[in-house]
């Protein structure tokens, strides 16, 4: 057990958060998405996995750790509801109450199913959630942690 690291973050996962740079795309997806297959395309090539958790838990994981890029317009992406784009189901509405209380400065911009399904297969790596209701997908960039040039850590050189 680490100190102030959220339980849900397991190895694997820790190790494609840390190794994504600024830009990078991660996804955390429901029980219906074909997150295996698409998992294959990405960069790391395989699927990972956080059960029996609400993708909005999963998010809550993720955004503890994960800084989202304040360059870009919509640095975190909902699946668009086919036929009903601007409906919000109820697993969005959880996930945006998250991303609200992670402190970030945005809000999940719409994206059409088929171009989700695109861009997650360009993303750096793919979480599947034990969510079990319909649209429970998203699409984070991640950002940049700045330190400020006379900012010293314990350890750094003086």
């Amino acid at each position: 057990m680490l100190k102030n690291l959220d339980p849900l973050l397991n190895a694997d996962v820790l190790y494609a958060l840390q190794s994504m740079g600024h830009g990078d795309e991660l996804v955390i997806c429901d029980a219906h998405f074909p997150a295996d297959s698409i998992a294959r395309e990405t960069v790391l090539g395989k699927l990972l996995r956080i059960d029996a958790v609400p993708a909005s838990r999963v998010l809550k994981a993720v955004l503890s750790v994960l800084p989202l890029d304040t360059f870009v317009d919509a640095p975190a992406l909902r699946m668009e509801v086919v036929g009903e784009p601007q409906t919000i189901p109820a697993a969005q509405r959880d996930a945006q109450r998250e991303l609200e209380a992670s402190g970030e400065k945005a809000s999940f911009a719409p994206l059409e199913r088929m171009a989700f399904y695109e861009r997650a297969k360009r993303a750096y790596c793919v979480i599947a959630s034990g969510e079990q209701r319909g649209y429970g997908c998203f699409i984070l960039k991640k950002g940049v942690l700045m330190k400020a040039d006379n900012e010293v850590r314990s350890g750094d050189p003086q």
